[in-house]
Formats: C-alpha cells, structure tokens, sequence
C-alpha cells in the first residue's frame, strides 16, 4: 500500500491520570480490521464499553483491576510490568457490555477487530497463555500466545515477544498479505512497543518490490504493517517488548519467508541462554 504511514507515537499520560495515551481506528490506519488503543487508568477509575460490532481483547499491560460483565465479577492482574509476569487479559465479544474499575494505576492494551458473531467472555490467565522460544543465536526470542488461532474468537490473534537486547525478531524476514492457504494468509498486523529501559529502541524495516522503509522504534511506538517483510532488530543492552495483534478472513498466522533469507530457518544455532525474559507460571518447560 504505497503511501500508507508506517510508524505512531504515543503520547504521555501523567501518572496517576486517566486517559489515552494512543487511540489508532481502522480509518486512521488506512485499513479494514484492527482498531488499537492504550489507555491508563488511575486508581479508583472506571471504564465501561460496549462495541457491538467488535470483538476486542484488554491485555492488562501493568496494574490490577476489576471487569465485570452480565452478572459476572473477575479480577485481572496484578501485572507489575510486562518484563516482570506473565499477561493477564479478557476477551469480550461483540455486544458484551463490561466495566473495568482499576484497584491501582492501570496501563491496558484495548485490541478490537469487526465481529457480529455470538461468542463468550473469556478470562485469559497467565497459565493460559503460551510459551515458545524461537530462532536462535541473536535470532532468538520468547514468544507467548495470549488468543492463539486455536483460541474460540472470531478474527483476533494476539501474542506478546520478547527480544533480548542485540537481537533479531519476526526473523527471517517473513509477510502475510496475500491469501493462499495454508502457505500463507492475509493479516493486518500491529507491533507495540516497550522497552525494559525507556530509553531503549530499535529497527523495524517494512519492504515490499516496490517500497523499502527502515523505522527507528522507541518505547511506546506502534509500527502498523499491512503488507510486506517486516523483521525487527533491537539495539545492544535493552531488552525489547511487542505486542502483536493480528487480523484478517482466517484463524491462522501462516506467513512466507523473504525466499533469500529462509535458509537460516532450517539450521538455526543454540539458543540465546538469556531466554526467557520472563518465565511462565510453574517455571519454563
């Protein structure tokens, strides 16, 4: 999509405040599905919501809070940061009102995409969510599935990585903007940002045969891919964060390798002895 803004910044909420640090619609994306926003709440602050045409998953960034929903009352959290446990969220389909009441400052990942289908709320503990350790030598890095595409949603797909400092991710080069199951499927995708240290950042490089953009990443930002090859490398010394929201006609996250990189996938070296960054609930297996 030539033309199509790659990179968005997220502004800062003054602790102890409510509000949005970075609210992103399909519209301001220049796409169809996945509508993105991060939002803080104070301690005591409530949230309501109802989307009903979208489903959306809360992943609690840091914090501890309260949803309810028809009848129901679930904790979510604590989270004392992303680098310090494993995710907690909720997912609520379309046509699911819900209120969130924050017990200590909050920080929430609110990930929505189009669905009119009669589903149920689900709570997403940090035992339920995935772990995978990919690639290897300064390729390598954690993966945790949070809505998996085995997950019962309607076109959701999340997962949380993690990169130690100096490597490489969403390596070797990889896209998925054209359907051709089961090689490959067409997703809208988001990567958002965090570092261990605030100071941290990185490179994204998003190429198409047409277009070849190399973004520089810092804590925050929201790098929203369309179509193309996008591998991520971060600096040396910070420890790097995404969270990844996908989209599209189908339950898979299928993608083709860049065909001049994909030899490294079938001899990859040991892996980073650094990893995990964050170890699942019951120790790594």
């Amino acid at each position: 999509m030539t033309g199509q803004k790659l990179l968005y910044r997220s502004t800062r909420v003054a602790p102890g405040r409510t509000g949005a640090a970075l609210s992103l619609t399909p519209r301001a994306l220049g796409w169809e599905r996945i509508h993105f926003a991060v939002r803080q709440l104070a301690a005591g602050a409530a949230w309501s919501g109802l989307s009903r045409d979208e489903e959306r998953c809360i992943v609690l960034l840091r914090g501890d809070l309260v949803v309810t929903w028809a009848g129901a009352r679930h904790r979510i959290g604590p989270r004392a940061d992303v680098f310090l446990g494993y995710p907690h969220a909720v997912y609520l389909p379309a046509c699911t009102p819900f209120r969130m009441v924050a017990s200590v400052d909050c920080e929430l990942a609110d990930c929505r995409a189009p669905s009119t289908r009669a589903l149920s709320p689900r709570v997403i503990r940090p035992e339920d969510c995935g772990y995978e350790i990919r690639g290897g030598g300064n390729a390598t890095r954690q993966i945790v599935d949070i809505v998996p595409p085995g997950f019962p949603a309607d076109r959701l797909l999340l997962c949380e990585v993690y990169t130690p400092g100096g490597n490489w991710s969403s390596y070797p080069p990889h896209k998925h903007d054209t359907d051709n199951p089961p090689r490959e499927v067409d997703l809208e995708e988001i990567y958002y940002f965090r570092y261990q240290d605030p100071n941290g950042y990185g490179f994204h490089r998003v190429y198409t045969d047409r277009r070849d953009d190399t973004l520089r990443v810092r804590h925050g930002d929201v790098v929203a891919v369309r179509d193309g090859y996008h591998p991520f490398v971060t600096a040396y010394g910070y420890d790097a964060y995404y969270l990844n929201v996908l989209a599209g006609t189908r339950r898979s996250m299928a993608a083709s390798d860049d065909p001049r990189y994909a030899r490294f996938r079938r001899d990859w070296p040991a892996a980073d002895p650094r990893l995990p960054l964050v170890t699942p609930p019951g120790g790594a297996p």
